[in-house]
């Protein structure tokens, strides 16, 4: 294959001429994290004490750590880069907390030849992930990052100038997905307040068991229905599970696990089929089945748990849950919000696997030279 004008072809690839071949040894520093004594550890920071930071900090505050800063050894700030040594997912690039850092966690020091927020991006290709991934596989996925191999990766560095203009695009490409994110946290949660307004019991409802309002019913094994090809989906506790031809059922429903996942009701209009582990209910005449579905999902389904292992529901014990009914139009009516409401999140959490798959798609082309941003 002939080059493009102005590239090479090196061991990692065809990339610009003027761009280097390195190791990320050679221009990121790897530094490993301390873990103080269990007996320091206090949930509630005070004078004299740092948060100690974990992998799982980066995702949630509830679980908040903090030690006496004297027995801190590792710092980081909120600009430094964070990896998080083991999984599952491992080698996750992390960003954002202040605090001491434990040994689940290492931070990444980019050299002088490098800056901090190119260096961010690098690390989270999807090809350096692989890398790293299939290591800790061959391990059986125990040791964690192998860095002393991770600091002979190979990649092409381009000048701080460019470096400074990549890191910028992708940036700027973070800060939008980061704003739809929050957009749609936000409409989630206007959701579930006005979930819990519109289904509460108001004057004139009645209070009736669920027996009174559907017929809960078991799925069945699909080995002898089952045709990847077939037009009708076969649905377990975690969704989609392959095709078939025939149907159990053909009419609006509300499903909801009999093992396994428990408290994630789901919705059809149109016909299925389900496995054992699923139940799907008959919805009785005069009554919306979108609006026992929103039902549902404030019920705290674990209440109702019958197993001390896998989790299990009984379809006795859930046509006795008594709920509040409003007239047929009224829960239509209901329904037609909420659902305009899902419709809402759903066009928004589109847009963001679109923003996500373009700038994937960046980094696939700046990171590597295909495209370059100067001239």
């Amino acid at each position: 294959m002939e080059l493009r004008p102005g590239y090479k072809k090196t061991e990692v690839g065809v990339i610009p001429e003027d761009w280097e071949v390195r190791t990320l040894g050679s221009i990121i520093d790897f530094q490993g994290g301390a873990q103080p004594p269990l007996t320091t550890f206090i949930p509630v920071g005070k004078e004299g004490y740092i948060r100690l930071l974990q992998i799982r900090d980066y995702k949630t505050n509830k679980y908040k750590t903090y030690i006496p800063i004297n027995r801190a050894r590792k710092f980081c700030n909120r600009e430094d880069i964070m990896i998080g040594r083991y999984g599952p997912p491992i080698f996750q690039i992390l960003r954002g907390l202040e605090g001491a850092y434990n040994v689940a966690l290492m931070k990444a020091i980019p050299t002088k030849q490098v800056t901090k927020d190119y260096a961010f991006h690098l690390l989270k290709q999807d090809s350096l992930f692989n890398f790293v991934e299939k290591l800790s596989q061959r391990s059986s996925g125990q040791t964690g990052v192998d860095l002393q191999q991770l600091k002979l990766y190979p990649i092409g560095l381009p000048s701080i100038t460019e470096q400074t203009a990549i890191a910028t695009a992708l940036s700027n490409a973070d800060v939008l997905i980061f704003s739809l994110e929050k957009l749609i946290d936000k409409k989630c949660n206007i959701k579930q307040g006005a979930m819990q307004k519109l289904l509460k019991p108001k004057e004139g409802w009645e209070v009736k068991k669920l027996s009174e309002v559907l017929k809960v019913k078991h799925g069945k094994s699909q080995k002898e229905v089952e045709d990847k090809s077939g037009k009708y989906p076969i649905l377990g506790t975690g969704g989609l599970m392959s095709y078939t031809n025939q149907f159990l059922y053909e009419k609006p429903s509300v499903l909801i696990g009999r093992k396994g996942t428990i408290d994630k009701p789901q919705y059809l209009e149109t016909p299925f089929w389900t496995v054992d582990t699923l139940f799907y209910t008959e919805i009785f005449e005069g009554y919306c089945a979108k609006f026992i579905f929103y039902l549902f999902n404030l019920i705290d389904w674990y209440s109702y748990n019958e197993a001390s292992g896998v989790p299990s529901l009984n379809a006795k014990t859930i046509e006795k849950i008594e709920k509040g009914f409003p007239t047929y139009s009224e829960q239509t009516r209901i329904a037609n919000i909420l659902s305009d409401m899902d419709a809402e999140i759903a066009a928004l959490e589109g847009k963001l696997e679109k923003y996500r798959k373009i700038k994937q798609g960046m980094m696939q082309n700046l990171l590597t030279g295909k495209i370059r941003l100067i001239s």
